[in-house]
Order: C-alpha cells, then sequence, then structure tokens
C-alpha cells in the first residue's frame, strides 16, 4: 500500500502544500481533500511542493486537473515546484508545464504569486 502525508502552511498569503510520498488511484483523494481544504478556506494562491513525491499516477495528475479552473476561476492558481526529474518527467509527458506554472523552487513560486499580487 502506498502512503502519502500532505503538510500545510501558509508564507506570505500563499497556501503551500508539502506532498510527500506516492500519490496513486489509493491516495489521490488525500490530494483532492488537501486542495479542496484550501478553496473551502478561500486560499485561492497555492504551491503544491513535490519535493517529497516519489510517485504520481493518472490519478494523481486528474486532481490537479480537477481543481485548476475552481483556483482560477477565484483569481488563485496552482503552482508546482520542486519536482524531482523523475516525476517532472510524468507531468512533462502528458503537457503539464503548458497549463501549471512548474517551477524548480518554492521560492521561485512564491516570487512568481507576490510578482502578480
Amino acid at each position: 500500500m502506498s502512503a502519502l502525508s500532505i503538510a500545510r502552511r501558509t508564507q506570505d498569503a500563499v497556501t503551500i502544500l508539502s506532498v510527500n510520498g506516492e500519490v496513486d488511484m489509493h491516495t489521490a483523494a488525500e490530494l483532492e481533500s488537501a486542495l479542496q481544504a484550501c478553496l473551502e478556506g478561500d486560499d485561492p494562491r497555492i504551491i503544491v511542493n513535490g519535493a517529497g513525491l516519489d510517485y504520481i499516477s493518472s490519478a494523481g495528475l486528474g486532481v490537479f486537473m480537477a481543481y485548476i479552473e475552481d483556483v482560477r476561476e477565484r483569481g488563485g492558481d496552482i503552482k508546482i515546484a520542486a519536482l524531482q526529474p523523475k516525476v517532472f518527467d510524468v507531468f512533462d509527458l502528458l503537457g503539464f508545464p503548458m497549463l501549471f506554472d512548474i517551477l524548480d523552487t518554492e521560492q521561485e513560486a512564491l516570487d512568481r504569486f507576490a510578482a502578480t499580487a
């Protein structure tokens, strides 16, 4: 069974979700709950820090696709930061860099939000 943990914190009015472990069909609901909580808490500016993300399946990628429109309608965005190369390759293969800001570091993602605030 795959394991996933998501830590949530706020910095500069941006919610940062640090995702550790694997997002697959068994754990995608946890990522979905974390993003839903951000929307319910009126936090439309979200960074998903994937430094500890070891694996993501199509179910996990689908969660991002399910929420991006709602987040952007509320004036926010989901930025993805610090992905390991093998995980970035999955995002890249499916064209995510055309839809999402995928940045090398969490700080770059914070700077990108600050530039548009």
